[in-house]
């Protein structure tokens, strides 16, 4: 794991009219690290996932990636820096197969639709959402329609289609919500794998196997950072086990 962070945030807020929804957080995550966001219901988990996203713009504070601010960068300019997410709910097109909303994804990043654009470029393309989808396990499927698949498989496919950018980070928001424990597992799995080769950021609910893989954990509540540490601090943290009182941490 490299000393130097590729991602900081500096007093990052979120406001809806009257109501805070994350106040002056700050927090640095490392290069090739593996950092979970914890913290119960309304703590501002998807809030903060959106600003680092792109996908809002914060009220105040700073986002800063591989030391450059990106704080008023458009959400579509963040895949193209490196940064990509995958959702909560599923986002992918069910009609089409698994290949192609992976294809679709790596197309979108090398250029605009081009009617002169040479076969062979897409040929290239379609060899790089084959890679994908074995990275993530759904070889097999490629061919089938997304509709068709199960959840766990949905969540996977989500995946490789984040990947289409080759991320230097990688943003996942609950990526075993809805899954059975052994579905949970194979995802915790490869995400692991994944991390090998990009930095992590995740939102997770499920606590004993946030503590398993995590390398640092960053616990919200009321929309302020109240903990941040490694796994053991996190567990032994008094305030942590208050908040998260009858949960296992």
């Amino acid at each position: 794991m490299s000393a130097a962070p590729i991602l900081e945030v500096e007093g990052l807020a979120k406001r809806f009219g009257g109501f805070t929804a994350l106040a002056d957080v700050t927090a640095r995550f490392f290069s090739g690290s593996l950092t979970s966001i914890i913290g119960p219901n309304g703590a501002g988990k998807s809030t903060f996932f959106n600003l680092i996203s792109g996908s809002l713009a914060p009220s105040a504070g700073r986002i800063r990636f591989q030391g450059r601010d990106i704080t008023a960068e458009p959400q579509h300019r963040f895949a193209h820096l490196g940064i990509a997410k995958s959702f909560q709910i599923t986002n992918l097109f069910p009609q089409l197969s698994v290949l192609e909303n992976v294809r679709v994804a790596a197309q979108a990043m090398k250029s605009r639709f081009d009617i002169w654009s040479k076969r062979e470029n897409y040929r290239d393309l379609v060899a790089r959402a084959e890679e994908l989808l074995a990275t993530v396990g759904l070889a097999a499927r490629r061919h089938d329609a997304v509709e068709n698949l199960a959840h766990g498989d949905q969540r996977s496919l989500e995946i490789a289609v984040a990947l289409a950018c080759d991320p230097r980070l990688l943003l996942l928001d609950e990526p075993t919500a809805g899954m059975s424990p052994e579905e949970a597992r194979a995802m915790m799995d490869l995400i692991l794998r994944l991390n090998r080769e990009r930095t992590v950021i995740l939102v997770e609910h499920r606590m004993k196997l946030v503590m398993g893989i995590s390398d640092r954990i960053l616990v919200l509540h009321h929309g302020r950072l109240l903990a941040e540490g490694a796994p053991d601090d996190i567990r032994s943290h008094e305030e942590v086990r208050r908040v998260y009182l009858g949960q296992s941490v």
